[in-house]
């Protein structure tokens, strides 16, 4: 009889933690919403000379901080290879006119150094951005 109860109260205390187990799960799905991806690629204007050049990519990280500033950027990045897409932003922007103005402030861009491809990109809803929400 002490077998048995105790095979009861194990059966149960595992059922109890598996359905305890799935709800804690459906707590932590994400709540998904909808960004830009902005992927950076070699522009058609790249032949300045060293100084432009830097003067250029230090304007393109002001804008940059800019954008983080303004909540409008979530991250930004160089790829580390050396092929064309030279990095990405991902956009917190309502629209792709939006994005597309955003992106139309870079300096690299501007100067023919940066084009961008934007693309719509549905991802977690809650990306944390410096330690801030």
């Amino acid at each position: 009889m002490k077998a048995i109860n105790l095979s009861i109260l194990v059966i149960s205390l595992i059922l109890l933690s598996l359905t305890s187990a799935a709800q804690t799960k459906i707590e932590k799905e994400w709540d998904m919403k909808q960004y830009f991806m902005v992927f950076l690629s070699k522009g058609p204007n790249r032949s300045q000379d060293s100084i432009t050049a830097a003067k250029i990519q230090e304007a393109h990280l002001n804008n940059i901080s800019r954008l983080f500033e303004e909540k409008k950027l979530v991250l930004a990045g160089p790829f580390l290879d050396d092929g064309e897409v030279m990095g990405i932003f991902i956009l917190d922007v309502p629209t792709v006119e939006e994005a597309r103005k955003v992106t139309e402030t870079d300096p690299a861009v501007q100067a023919g150094r940066l084009k961008m491809e934007i693309r719509p990109w549905y991802g977690p809803g809650s990306i944390i951005v410096g330690g801030k929400n």
